[in-house]
């Protein structure tokens, strides 16, 4: 008898009311953390086949073993690294679907590694475009929203009224415009790359009919975000600002405010995120063809709030008293190294998505941030203390 999960899926619908055919997805960057919830999700909710590409496999594990999942067989893992392995064409060609999430996309690397920057970003990523293109077979590329660059606003005087107009801040997938720092600011290396993928990919669409959804996700936070230094990471490794502070949080240390934490952004839940992109995979004639922004506008906070916040979230989900010196301003040359720049505000208008696919992210900041500290508090909390504990070595 068919157990309750596959008959479930079998009557899936799409947005149009269509039975959803199962399909073999080609997942490329599948070990990482949008991979592994995306995997998690693919295989407990839906029917599709999922050919897992990465380097590593750490944050899938749970669900290539045991033989007795009741997804067995409908996830293979391949151990490649894209940028040399004659392999890639062959699981392309396999697949009805390539999602590709493989990036450098670390701030802390933009800077001080800029060529593998650009080499993972846009060199690395053509010939999964060429295939595709070659193939006939459907892309969903993972972009950012620093392609968005800095916004209108930030060139306005700083007492601008115009500065508050949504109209000189919102990011629109289809109108607002790439602005980046000048050549030797190489923090925009990244976004730079990153921006010239999109507009092959959309060439590529434009000129021989390839089948492509752009995802530009704004800060999606979540469990199995990122590294811990000197745990699952270098030691003298920076992950991105939540692991950053996590990281600080776990330590008991200050965290450091880059130029004060002035700048905004939005935090969108990996989850709900997830079912954005499942969206796409499943819909194909509402998807082709767009950018999508992928964020939550209503989870606005500046860095120094967020920090404010993890250190309240943090002291409830641990039980321990936050440091007595919370925060510290640091400066963005002293973090970051020479060449870093930033963008002010990173907020996504969310139109096209819910035109298109009906999407609205639910979970708050508040939320978001107690589910992601609770994971990392039970990961990494006792690891961290043997780390501190452990003698160094004179």
């Amino acid at each position: 008898m068919a157990s309750s999960a596959s008959v479930g899926a079998s009557a899936r619908v799409d947005l149009d009311g269509n039975p959803i055919k199962p399909l073999t997805i080609c997942m490329i960057g599948a070990g990482g953390f949008i991979g592994s919830h995306l995997c998690e999700k693919l295989m407990s909710e839906t029917q599709h086949k999922v050919l897992a590409l990465d380097v590593y496999n750490d944050k899938i594990k749970h669900l290539l073993e045991p033989d007795n999942l009741p997804w067995h067989g409908r996830i293979t893992f391949h151990r490649l690294n894209i940028k040399h392995d004659s392999r890639l064409e062959g699981l392309i060609k396999m697949s009805d679907l390539t999602i590709n999430l493989a990036a450098i996309c670390t701030p802390a690397d933009y800077n001080t590694r800029p060529l593998d920057t650009i080499y993972s970003n846009f060199i690395d990523a053509l010939p999964v475009v060429k295939y595709c293109s070659e193939n006939n077979k459907r892309l969903i590329h993972f972009s950012t929203c620093e392609v968005y660059g800095k916004t209108i606003g930030s060139f306005l005087p700083k007492d601008s009224p115009l500065r508050q107009d949504p109209a000189y801040y919102v990011l629109k997938e289809d109108e607002s415009p790439c602005i980046f720092g000048s050549i030797e600011k190489q923090r925009w290396s990244y976004a730079c790359a990153k921006q010239l993928i999109e507009r092959l990919i959309y060439a590529e669409g434009a000129e021989n009919g390839m089948e492509f959804t752009i995802v530009r996700p704004f800060n999606w936070i979540g469990p199995r975000m990122d590294f811990i230094p000197g745990v699952d990471g270098p030691s003298e490794g920076v992950p991105r600002v939540l692991a950053c502070f996590s990281n600080n949080l776990l330590r008991g240390q200050p965290l450091k405010l880059v130029d004060g934490g002035q700048s905004q952004r939005t935090f969108v839940y990996i989850k709900d995120a997830i079912e954005a992109v499942t969206l796409m995979i499943e819909n194909p004639a509402r998807a082709n063809g767009h950018i999508f922004n992928v964020g939550n506008p209503n989870n606005e906070v500046t860095v120094r709030q967020l920090a404010e916040m993890m250190i309240k979230v943090y002291s409830k989900v641990s039980g321990e008293q936050p440091p007595e010196t919370p925060t510290i301003d640091v400066s963005s040359k002293e973090f970051y190294g020479e060449g870093y720049d930033d963008s002010d505000k990173r907020i996504p208008d969310m139109t096209t998505i819910n035109r298109q696919l009906g999407w609205n992210p639910k979970t708050s900041l508040w939320d978001l941030l107690e589910s992601t500290l609770t994971y990392q508090h039970r990961t990494y909390a006792e690891a961290i203390k043997k780390v501190i504990a452990k003698p160094v070595a004179s």
